[in-house]
């Protein structure tokens, strides 16, 4: 229990450090909000323009396809809220930092994963929150087990988010890359817009197994709509937590290849 105080408190003051930081440019801070809410709503709007012409999406109406959306606008949005440390930790690498990090008394895949959240993307988290609800009571209201059930598979998806970050850093450990690495995760991640039942064979179930961006993107919606069977939610669950010990163990093998600035 104290270990997990110790941890909250350093989260709590890196992320201090972190608004703070924002603060200081706070320019760059509104373009940035900016250009998140602008591809927000290009997107929102590709999708009502499709439904001008037809009137399903894989059997999803479009009430159920917007609500696919944005519940991969929650994850996405949540995982950067978090990880957004992952996007700076390539500097910490190739200036030698990592070294000191290292040194330290505390993990460093937490100090490289969760070093400081970002705020404006706590900020972008209110409206999605909002339509959310005010989608889920369009959809036929809010029922406790179709939202508890709905917050599991969010969990799990961000359990994944986190596997998927973690082999980012290590893979950043062994080549010091990871700016392409990131993007590239980030255009698999975009598949999860819509739901993955209009992909075709063999690549829905690339996007399910291999790659499980389905599981983490369009399974808690279809839960929360009542499309998931039970046997599909216990395969999520087993999926977020082999992908993620997975991703913890290749971590630890790509710090055995690491080679410190002064090496």
């Amino acid at each position: 229990m104290k270990t997990v105080r110790k941890y909250f408190i350093l989260w709590g003051k890196l992320t201090a450090n972190s608004f703070l930081s924002i603060l200081a440019s706070r320019f760059g801070a509104s373009i940035f909000l900016l250009g998140k809410t602008l591809r927000f709503l290009f997107f929102f709007v590709f999708l009502l323009t499709i439904f001008t012409k037809i009137s399903f999406i894989a059997t999803y109406s479009v009430a159920q396809a917007v609500f696919f959306f944005l519940t991969f606008n929650l994850i996405d949005t949540t995982t950067q809220l978090f990880f957004r440390e992952v996007y700076r930790f390539r500097q910490l690498v190739v200036t030698g930092d990592f070294d000191l990090v290292l040194t330290k008394p505390m993990n460093p895949l937490f100090r490289a994963l969760v070093g400081g959240a970002d705020p404006l993307d706590l900020l972008m988290l209110i409206p999605y929150i909002g339509l959310l609800i005010y989608l889920s009571l369009q959809l036929g209201g809010i029922q406790f087990w179709s939202v508890t059930l709905y917050l599991i598979l969010i969990l799990n998806g961000f359990l994944i988010a986190a596997g998927f970050h973690i082999l980012v850093l290590a893979l950043a450990v062994v080549t010091t890359e990871i700016d392409h690495t990131i993007m590239i995760y980030r255009d698999l991640t975009s598949m999860g817009r819509v739901p993955i039942d209009i992909y075709r064979e063999p690549l829905r179930g690339i996007l399910t197994f291999i790659i499980p961006i389905g599981i983490m993107m369009t399974f808690p919606a279809k839960a929360f709509l009542g499309l998931l069977s039970p046997t599909s939610m216990l395969l999520a669950f087993i999926v977020g937590l082999v992908f993620f010990i997975l991703s913890v163990r290749i971590w630890r093998f790509a710090l055995t290849q690491y080679s410190s600035a002064s090496s």
